[in-house]
């Protein structure tokens, strides 16, 4: 029997499946590399489907708060990544800078030293209706997050 907690907590579970899903689909099929931030807005969402699992077999209220946690830990990382794609603050210097320094010629001409190229915090890959991917990540996420919210309210 689907109770409307468990029906709340599947949908909550089942958004941050789809958001892992697209990410990758505009990873591999789109070609659109993620930076360091992008892949770590994906790891609240793959905690939020694994304790989605565990909420649909336990009862209780504390996965389903942890599932909000989950998602709000995502849509924070997202509002920091869309602030380093704004240029309201800094990102990190790991992916906001493109250096070579410190490689001389020979290893930039080497091919058996090539690395992978560091993909940019701070540049938008992709928009749709003003908002890049971090940014609607924001949005959905917070959606979810009232959804893991909403079951943890209700008993069963």
């Amino acid at each position: 029997m689907l109770t409307e907690r468990n029906a709340l907590v599947l949908v909550a579970a089942g958004g941050s499946l789809a958001l892992l899903l697209g990410a990758l689909a505009f990873q591999y099929f789109g070609g659109l590399a993620p930076c360091a931030l992008c892949l770590w807005q994906r790891w609240p969402h793959v905690a939020a489907v694994m304790i989605g699992a565990l909420a649909l077999a336990m009862p209780g209220r504390l996965l389903p708060w942890m599932g909000a946690l989950a998602a709000l830990t995502s849509a924070g990382i997202g509002v920091f990544h869309t602030g380093v794609e704004r240029g309201w603050w800094k990102g990190l210097e790991s992916c906001s800078g493109g250096s070579i320094s410190g490689l001389d010629v020979a290893d930039l001409l080497d091919p058996t030293k090539a690395v992978a190229p560091v993909v940019r915090c701070d540049a938008v890959a992709w928009e749709f209706l003003g908002l890049s991917m971090a940014s609607w990540n924001v949005v959905i996420s917070v959606l979810l997050a009232l959804l893991w919210i909403a079951a943890a309210r209700r008993r069963g």
